[in-house]
């Protein structure tokens, strides 16, 4: 890491020596990001049951600081980026304080566990600075917890729902069909169980069975007893993390026939799962096979980097920290302040898909492209990456890109004025 001149204000700070004092010998006032380099703090899970998707998180989030830097920078500036595991909600928010007062950081980007992304949001806005998440996914994100400081890189519940929903209305698998769903015992799967029974009421579906599955669980086989002995129309997975893995897994020796889809669903966990045990239909907010000539560079660079390509998580990452210099380059600053103006005017940006991105000035959603994938037969898999066949952008190109998104009436953000 280069040298910070923050940090070797430090023991003239501790001393109690005021700011005020410092401009006297000569320093100038501190100021966010000041110094040759901007430094952003990039905080994620890295341990647990979110691991293997944190580390894909900073492999994504390295490398784009690496192109950034090459490119030019932020304003002819270095990009520096501080990288912490945040492990469960309370550390995600020691860590978030400690980067914003300590490290000065211009802003924080990153996360995958919905009640760290709360923690670290509070944070955040506590002390003004600016939060770009990429991986929590719940709707009380953007919705009762929903703050002016907190952007989303990463889909919410509603939108894997209503996207995945469209494809399983078209297999005849809603209407009049009982599911039997597992929901991850935290807030992002209650949130998303919440989100899944709104979708299952309005489109003539019923629940058979709901279970709530502890996020340290690694056995399923009396869920699955239930399962066989319940004879649902279809398996719902709410889970996250390696919990869909061993799920997967475990369905598979299972033998059950029951049509299975997710709501919530990453690449690394069926890549996990080992050939043949992945199946059914699952929504996902990006996979390494899009056919953009973006999308394509970043699969070619990560994989070089790699040794394998990058999944959904290491997209959010990666086009979070893309988006965010590209923001303070066209505003020429990296006041967070400025950045949410420019955010909330509605300035468009490469996300890697066939259209641009946006965020919704309602309540911070990027608006994107979604596809929903389904597992492809053992015979037709040619490696251990492309497990599934994807379905076309959604929404289609004739429609708004806020069709899958939260209505307003769904919808209970309310920044103050």
């Amino acid at each position: 890491m280069t040298h910070h001149p923050v940090r070797s204000r430090r023991a003239l700070l501790r001393s109690g020596t005021s700011a005020a004092a410092l401009g006297a010998f000569g320093f100038p006032a501190i100021s966010r990001g000041q110094s040759n380099s901007i430094v952003i703090g990039h905080l994620t899970p890295r341990t647990g049951f979110l691991g293997p998707l944190g580390e894909y998180a900073v492999m994504a989030a390295d490398l784009a600081v690496e192109q950034i830097n090459a490119a030019g920078g932020v304003m002819g500036r270095k990009l520096e980026i501080i990288k912490e595991d945040s492990v469960n909600p309370q550390t995600a928010s020691t860590k978030a304080e400690r980067l914003i007062e300590r490290d000065k950081v211009a802003a924080i980007v990153g996360e995958i566990s919905s009640a760290s992304c709360l923690a670290i949001a509070q944070v955040a806005a506590r002390n003004k600075n600016l939060f770009v998440n990429t991986g929590g996914n719940s709707d009380a994100l953007r919705g009762a917890n929903c703050n002016k400081h907190m952007f989303h890189v990463e889909s919410q519940n509603s939108m894997y729902v209503k996207t995945c929903g469209r494809s399983l209305m078209a297999q005849g698998l809603v209407k009049g069909r009982k599911w039997f769903s597992l929901t991850a015992d935290y807030a992002f799967g209650h949130d998303l169980l919440r989100v899944a029974k709104r979708f299952m009421q309005a489109n003539g579906g019923d629940f058979a069975a709901d279970k709530l599955v502890p996020t340290d669980a690694t056995d399923f086989s009396a869920l699955l007893l239930e399962i066989r002995s319940a004879k649902p129309d279809l398996v719902i997975s709410n889970l996250a993390g390696n919990q869909i893995t061993n799920f997967l897994k475990q369905y598979s020796e299972f033998g059950l026939s029951f049509p299975v889809a997710g709501f919530g669903f990453d690449t690394a966990v069926a890549w996990a799962a080992g050939k043949g045990n992945f199946g059914g239909t699952w929504p996902l907010v990006w996979h390494h096979m899009i056919d953009t000539p973006g999308s394509k560079q970043f699969v070619a660079d990560f994989t070089k980097k790699y040794g394998k390509p990058p999944e959904n998580q290491a997209w959010g990452d990666f086009v979070a920290i893309k988006t965010l210099a590209r923001a303070m380059n066209e505003v020429k600053s990296a006041e967070p302040v400025k950045i949410i103006e420019h955010f909330e005017k509605g300035a468009k940006f490469d996300v890697l898909k066939a259209r641009e991105g946006y965020f919704r000035a309602s309540d911070h959603q990027m608006m994107h492209e979604m596809f929903t994938v389904t597992a492809l037969p053992v015979g037709e898999l040619k490696n251990n990456w492309d497990i599934f066949k994807a379905s076309a952008p959604v929404p289609a190109a004739n429609e708004s890109l806020e069709v899958i998104a939260t209505t307003t009436e769904e919808n209970e953000c309310k920044f103050p004025a």
